[in-house]
């Protein structure tokens, strides 16, 4: 029996947003474009209350919520934290099969951490996620993909949902079949023609009946309202890199006071790193955030991780602050593309005074 989680971002832009620009916060924000033809990509979940949602035009969002704030995406920080999102997956499994830049499954039936127990390591994630990048996120755990994508919206935002083995039949039963992956508008119309509200509906046909009526979806659809799904979990990106963060408790300044925060993280850095196992690191670098929320990285090429190096560059990186408050340090690594026959575990050096 397999355990799966199934992780989804909470308003994704949306919330990277606001996180990084205090004013948006507690106010209704779409991203979109500025264009009455545009279309909204996402909102938080107080411009939802006025019933704004993904792909309604500007146009028709504005009449919902006049005092709608627009902010324009910023897809490469998206990218970057859903890199640092994936990051904080393969702690538990290398088994993580993204289906978007805020959404994945995690197949963790074989993992160690937190004593083997699928719920406690969704909940470990999500507070990672909160205490490492200040973002929320709603996790699914469940026996199959399936259930396990479907769990993940019972609490949101900022919950958790289990399906267990032995509630699984009763779960599926009373479920609306508009709730299936794949049952859009004009499927569910179709399936209502004859009849079929919920998965209850579809567990009184025969499976004969069913693919007569909707062809190979029948026996899909069979399966589904009996709760079966037996496809893997499958991991389609190679592992590009590690990364820890930490947002201070108060704004700090000088080499010397940013220094020893970075060398606070360096034990935790080095134990998530001796985890990934096959992999040669080709950089390293450092992150600083500064207090009007402006940012940079430094990042050199090196096999090892090096801490004289790592003084080096966070130097580099507060030069460009010119004195600004700092209120958020990070770490990264970046990893060779896998060669089978070379490849070997990471390379720590993290003696060095």
């Amino acid at each position: 029996m397999r355990k799966i989680i199934h992780i989804d971002m909470d308003c994704f832009f949306a919330a990277v947003e606001a996180r990084d620009d205090e004013s948006l916060r507690n106010i209704p924000i779409a991203i979109a474009g500025r264009s009455e033809r545009s279309v909204v990509s996402t909102c938080n979940y107080i411009a939802r209350e006025y019933g704004v949602r993904s792909a309604m035009s500007v146009k028709r969002a504005l009449q919902l919520c006049p005092h709608l704030t627009l902010v324009a995406s910023r897809m490469s920080v998206y990218q970057q934290v859903s890199e640092q999102l994936r990051s904080i997956f393969y702690r538990y499994t290398e088994l993580v099969e993204p289906l978007s830049l805020d959404e994945a499954y995690l197949d963790v039936t074989d993992s160690q951490q937190c004593g083997g127990s699928a719920t406690l390591i969704a909940q470990q994630i999500r507070r990672d996620i909160q205490n490492e990048l200040s973002l929320t996120a709603s996790a699914g755990i469940a026996t199959n993909k399936f259930l396990a994508k479907i769990a993940s919206d019972e609490n949101k935002p900022n919950g958790q949902y289990v399906i267990a083995p032995a509630d699984v039949s009763q779960f599926v039963e009373q479920l609306p079949l508009a709730k299936i992956p794949g049952v859009g508008p004009k499927t569910l119309t179709k399936l209502q023609r004859h009849g079929l509200q919920t998965c209850a509906d579809v567990r009184a046909c025969e499976v004969k009946q069913l693919t007569r009526l909707f062809g190979k979806f029948g026996m899909s659809l069979y399966q589904r309202a009996h709760g079966i799904d037996e496809s893997p979990v499958q991991p389609s990106r190679e592992r590009k890199s590690l990364a820890l963060e930490t947002t201070l408790m108060d704004d700090i300044s000088g080499l010397s006071e940013c220094l020893s925060a970075v060398n606070q993280l360096i034990p935790k850095f080095e134990q998530r790193l001796s985890r990934v196992t096959h992999r040669q690191i080709k950089s390293q670098g450092v992150k600083v955030k500064f207090n009007d929320f402006s940012q940079t990285t430094v990042e050199n090429t090196t096999h090892v991780l090096d801490k004289a190096m790592l003084a080096e560059q966070l130097e580099r990186a507060l030069a460009r602050g010119s004195g600004k408050k700092v209120r958020l340090l990070g770490l990264h690594v970046m990893f060779k593309s896998v060669d089978r026959a070379t490849d070997t575990k990471p390379q720590l050096s993290l003696d060095l005074s």
